[in-house]
């Protein structure tokens, strides 16, 4: 008799605890990642995962590497309406629109809880720009970025510039890069003064002439652009002069992604490309760079660029909560720190400067307070209403005038008109 009743409350006990160890099973993320943003940074996500789930054992958090920007939003919306969403990704902060329009994701404001306002006060205000609309956040400054002018001191200083001083103005890069473009005898150009990239983000790279021309380039409501104002084509103009007029830049379309290996082999002694190139030019440039604020017409400035968080909206509670648990801890002011320091991104908030490590870091590598110190003069990135047709027009319309295909303004003009074509209907 004693043993039955052993049993039976051994079979009790044990029934009551199975339903308890299967509240207690690990939520899983999926977590949507683009691998393709320069760098090797998916050892750096795993380890992120990895570091993540020591600290918060009932979550786990799965990278899926999902390709280049632009392949990681088209997998996200096709697995949105498949009914299987990510969790939570890492995409373009200029994705913001689309993926609204697509009612694929959930504000920010709705899961941060309490201190949700005071902890999005502590990003920096230019990453905010490109993720917030309507009285909403979005998206989560992750690894953002803005353009930034590197050059190679050695090639300054066998020009007889300055090797400390980066050109300041637009008359003075100019300047700088006929003293640096090198022909050898027969002619041909061996070591061009300036790169600036027309490929991948033309967009991006045009925006680091707009916006010292003192032009934004679309509004904050995201259905309307300004492509064919004076200032807008007067940029341009500058851009084909480089190669057309001052023959110190290649001609045509110039890569973004063998920017910086010509930059390495002495072939540009100048380039314009990301902050978040600096880990990667540090590591194999192989001579003393400088790094400076892009040259200022009218003022100074670039646009922001890079990657937010976002929440996926047909995701269950508990796995909204998890992902934003998740977002806080990758965007602390420690791993916001550790993450800059490992990929050259910027470090996305004042407090993540003001960390040890962080502290450290820049005084052994004070290039990388250029694109900090640049947020001042920040705008926000190109992005509206079915962003990727609007910037292709952009994109079509600056490849036009690059290649002498189009004069600047007519290229700019015909942008703009099918630019108002596509956002009309949201303008109603």
């Amino acid at each position: 008799m004693r043993r039955k009743l052993i049993q039976a409350i051994a079979a009790t006990t044990l029934a009551c605890a199975l339903p308890a160890a299967h509240a207690q099973k690990p939520v899983e993320l999926d977590f949507y990642y683009p691998v393709a943003v320069g760098g090797p940074v998916t050892k750096l996500i795993d380890q992120m995962a990895a570091d993540f789930e020591k600290e918060n054992p009932g979550i786990k958090v799965k990278p899926i590497y999902a390709g280049t920007y632009q392949e990681s939003i088209v997998k996200a919306l096709t697995a949105h309406k498949s009914g299987k969403p990510p969790h939570l990704a890492v995409l373009l902060s200029t994705d913001m629109f689309t993926l609204i329009d697509e009612d694929a994701i959930v504000p920010i404001d709705e899961l941060a809880g309490a201190d949700g306002k005071a902890w999005l006060g502590g990003f920096y205000e230019a990453f905010m720009m490109n993720s917030r609309t309507g009285g909403k956040t979005w998206g989560v400054p992750f690894q953002r970025s803005t353009i930034v002018l590197y050059w190679n001191k050695e090639l300054f200083k066998e020009a007889g510039l300055d090797p400390e001083k980066g050109p300041r103005n637009w008359d003075e890069m100019v300047d700088f890069a006929r003293k640096l473009t090198r022909t050898d005898a027969s002619g041909n150009v061996t070591q061009w003064g300036v790169k600036i990239p027309s490929s991948g983000f033309p967009y991006w790279l045009f925006q680091g002439l707009t916006t010292p021309n003192g032009a934004i380039l679309m509004n904050e409501a995201g259905n309307q652009t300004f492509y064919d104002r004076p200032e807008v084509i007067e940029a341009l103009q500058y851009w084909v002069d480089l190669s057309a007029k001052h023959k110190v830049m290649p001609g045509g379309v110039i890569e973004w992604g063998t920017t910086p290996k010509d930059f390495f082999e002495r072939k540009a002694a100048m380039i314009w490309t990301t902050t978040g190139n600096l880990t990667n030019i540090r590591a194999n440039a192989g001579f003393p760079f400088g790094v400076a604020m892009l040259p200022e017409k009218k003022r100074r400035g670039s646009p922001t660029g890079g990657g937010n968080f976002y929440v996926f909206k047909d995701t269950s509670p508990e796995e909204k909560a998890a992902s934003m648990k998740f977002i806080r801890w990758a965007t602390s002011p420690q791993r916001a720190a550790q993450w800059s320091i490992a990929t050259g991104y910027v470090a996305v908030s004042p407090a993540a400067w003001d960390t040890p490590e962080m502290k450290k870091y820049a005084q052994e590598v004070p290039q990388a307070l250029v694109a900090r110190d640049q947020l001042e003069f920040s705008v926000a990135e190109l992005s509206t209403h079915e962003n990727q047709r609007v910037t292709k027009a952009l994109n079509d319309g600056l490849q036009a005038a690059l290649t002498g295909a189009k004069q600047p303004e007519q290229a700019m003009k015909d942008a703009q008109r099918e630019a108002d074509r596509i956002l009309r209907a949201y303008r109603r």
